[in-house]
């Protein structure tokens, strides 16, 4: 577990979300939808990826949500109980490059990594600290934050398409007092795919670019930034920092590409 997913506001963030998308699918499943029209002619194949997309997405959710993502260590916690192998993947500096400190930790801060004050700890090439997830977003899950994402938008389509099947609409108050639960569950899909779509986006804009949500919005505060002679240092074009972002299996060392081999460092 992370050290930001321990405390009681994680436990409770998780539970809400675990028993919203329990809720809301078992309202679709309840009520006159596509789902339960399909079930009753024995046709079973849709409701079953459905139900499966749902778990996926929980899954994704808490892997998300409990997984490190990516706390700075003192170079002994980083080192100690690694075999050979292990220690070749912890990102070289080069020699000519110090880093600095935290002022609140007192860690080495490598570049891009921020002290988070919810989590009390630096985390590397940190996007920010997401109050939904109980988490910060950092260099080891912010790609499966974003796969979170995807996943998570399709079961919201989806769902919003079935739910939509379900209502018609009558001014009555027994209508309304059968069909409450769908329509509550409608307003929380309609709320939910807004919101996922629009952190989806921003998100495969800022992977595109290799920045981060801290550093487009902080720039003028971020000191590697503001004295970089490029707008952005880490841009190496959108299909590599795409393929870096999925695929890399190993922390990058970004001072590397910040400083020119044939540049001193400031």
């Amino acid at each position: 577990m992370s050290r930001g997913a321990a405390g009681g506001g994680g436990y409770l963030m998780r539970a809400v979300y675990a028993g919203l998308s329990g809720g809301v699918t078992l309202a679709l499943f309840l009520h006159r939808t596509d789902l339960q029209k399909q079930e009753e002619h024995g046709e079973f194949l849709q409701p079953l990826i459905f139900i499966l997309l749902v778990l996926c997405s929980v899954l994704l959710y808490f892997a998300v949500s409990l997984m490190d993502p990516g706390f700075v260590e003192s170079d002994e916690e980083e080192k100690s109980g690694m075999n050979e192998e292990q220690r070749v993947m912890i990102p070289q500096l080069p020699s000519n490059v110090r880093l600095r400190r935290c002022g609140y930790c007192m860690l080495k801060q490598p570049m891009r990594a921020k002290h988070c004050q919810q989590c009390q700890h630096c985390v590397r090439r940190f996007d920010h600290h997401c109050p939904w997830i109980e988490n910060c977003v950092g260099e080891r899950n912010h790609p499966f934050f974003v796969i979170y994402l995807a996943v998570q938008l399709v079961v919201l389509l989806w769902a919003f398409h079935i739910a939509w099947s379900g209502l018609y609409f009558e001014q009555s108050w027994e209508w309304l007092k059968h069909n409450i639960f769908l329509l509550l569950s409608f307003l929380v899909i309609v709320i939910s795919t807004i919101v996922v779509m629009l952190l989806l986006v921003s998100h495969l804009y800022l992977v595109s670019c290799n920045t981060t949500t801290w550093e487009f919005m902080s720039r003028h505060r971020i000191s590697y930034l503001r004295h970089s002679e490029s707008e952005n240092p880490f841009d190496q074009g959108v299909i590599f920092n795409i393929w870096r972002f999925f695929c890399a299996c190993r922390l990058i060392t970004w001072e590397k590409i910040y400083f020119p081999e044939d540049s001193d460092p400031v």
